[in-house]
C-alpha cells in the first residue's frame, strides 16, 4: 500500500478520535477512597456492638477499604481516560461494573445500601457460624455510615471474631497490627471478589496498614500496583483469613499471592 493510501485510510480514524474527544464515554474514573477500622468507632458510635455475651478489648486495627468513583451520570471524556491510564492512583473502570443497576442515582444509592445491609447480615452469620455460636443468644449490630456495597463483609466478620474470640488463645487477631483488606462474605464463610483492589491497597498503605487480605482471585490485580511495605495474603474463606492472621504471630504457614 502506498503512503498516500495509508494517509487516506487514517483520515476516518482521526475523525473518530476527534469526535470521541468531545463525547462522553461509558467509563467511571476511580481513585483510592477512605478506610475504616471496624474495631473502632464511626462518628462516635462503635462500628461493631455486641450484646448478650462478654466481649474482648482489642488492640490493632482491621481496616475495610473503599474506592471513590465518579458518579453514574458524570461525563467522562477521552482526555480523562487517557490521563488516568498513565497514573497509578487512578483507574478506568467500565461504568456497568461500578453501577450495575443502570438506574437513577437514587436507585443506585438504594441498591448499594441494600447490598451493604445484606453483607452485614451475612458477616454476622459467617462469624457466628465460624465460632459455633447460636445467633439467638448473641445480638450484633453493625454501624458504618456513608459506605455502600458488599465489599466490607469479610472485615465485619473478622471484627466480630476478634471481639468475641481474638486469636483463640488469649491474644488479638490482629497481633496489634494494622490489617486492611477487602472481600465479600457469604453466610458459609466464603470470600468473594470485589473490584478496585489495586486502588484499595494504596488506601490501606496510606492509612498505616502493613498487611492486606485480598480475595485469592484478585491476587494479580493487587500485585500490579502494590505499595512498598504492604504484605498481600490471599484468602478464599473466613477460616483462611483467621488462620493466616494467627500464623503471623505464631509462626504458621502463610499463603502468598
Amino acid at each position: 500500500m502506498s503512503r498516500k493510501r495509508l494517509a487516506l485510510a487514517a483520515l476516518p480514524v482521526v475523525a473518530l478520535l476527534g469526535t470521541a474527544a468531545f463525547a462522553p464515554l461509558p467509563f467511571t474514573l476511580a481513585q483510592p477512597g477512605t478506610t475504616a477500622d471496624v474495631l473502632g468507632e464511626d462518628h462516635g458510635t462503635p462500628v461493631i456492638s455486641i450484646e448478650g455475651t462478654p466481649t474482648r478489648t482489642t488492640k490493632g486495627e482491621l481496616r475495610m477499604t473503599t474506592i471513590v468513583a465518579t458518579g453514574p451520570k458524570a461525563d467522562v471524556g477521552i482526555k480523562d481516560v487517557v490521563d488516568s491510564w498513565f497514573r497509578t492512583d487512578r483507574a478506568v473502570l467500565p461504568r456497568d461494573s461500578v453501577y450495575p443497576t443502570g438506574g437513577s442515582e437514587k436507585e443506585i444509592e438504594k441498591h448499594n445500601l441494600d447490598d451493604m445491609a445484606e453483607s452485614q447480615d451475612a458477616a454476622v452469620d459467617a462469624a457466628l457460624n465460624y465460632l459455633d455460636r447460636k445467633p439467638g443468644s448473641v445480638d450484633v449490630t453493625l454501624h458504618l455510615a456513608d459506605v455502600g456495597g458488599p465489599s466490607a463483609g469479610l472485615f465485619f466478620a473478622l471484627g466480630i471474631v476478634d471481639k468475641l474470640d481474638g486469636d483463640g488463645s488469649g491474644g488479638d487477631l490482629t497481633g496489634g497490627r494494622t490489617v486492611a483488606g477487602t472481600g465479600t462474605i457469604a453466610a458459609d464463610g466464603e470470600v468473594g471478589a470485589v473490584g478496585g483492589v489495586s486502588l484499595k491497597t494504596q488506601a490501606a498503605r496510606r492509612d498505616g496498614a502493613t498487611v492486606f487480605l485480598v480475595p485469592k482471585a484478585e491476587c494479580s490485580e493487587a500485585k500490579s500496583e502494590l505499595p512498598k511495605g504492604l504484605r498481600l495474603i490471599p484468602v478464599t474463606t473466613l477460616k483462611d483469613a483467621v488462620n493466616s492472621l494467627r500464623a503471623l504471630d505464631h509462626g504458621g504457614k502463610i499463603p502468598s499471592c
